[in-house]
């Protein structure tokens, strides 16, 4: 961190030798707002543990009501056969 603030202030010094204080002064602000919000928009996008809590909760009724349709289906699908072998019995 400390070489990180004394590469900035170096930065700073040969900007504003070159750019006017001003100038540098401007372009420092640009560059940390503009690094602010990238973070801030990042931050927005990461999932937290409730996101997580929420989705392990939908998946979990979604399975329920999936095992719930395929008992309706496979019932469906025995009375089916059960009633083809029942008209070939009576033949």
């Amino acid at each position: 961190m400390y070489l990180e603030a004394k590469e900035t202030a170096r930065l700073y010094k040969l900007l504003s030798d070159k750019l006017g204080s001003d100038t540098t002064e401007a372009m420092f602000k640009y560059i940390d707002n503009k690094t602010e919000r990238s973070v801030e928009a990042t931050i927005k996008t990461l999932a937290t543990k409730e996101d997580i809590a929420n989705v392990r909760k939908e998946a979990s009724e979604n399975k329920a009501e999936t095992i719930k349709w395929m008992f309706i289906f496979w019932m469906g699908q025995a009375a089916a056969t059960l009633a083809i072998i029942a008209l070939y019995a009576k033949k």
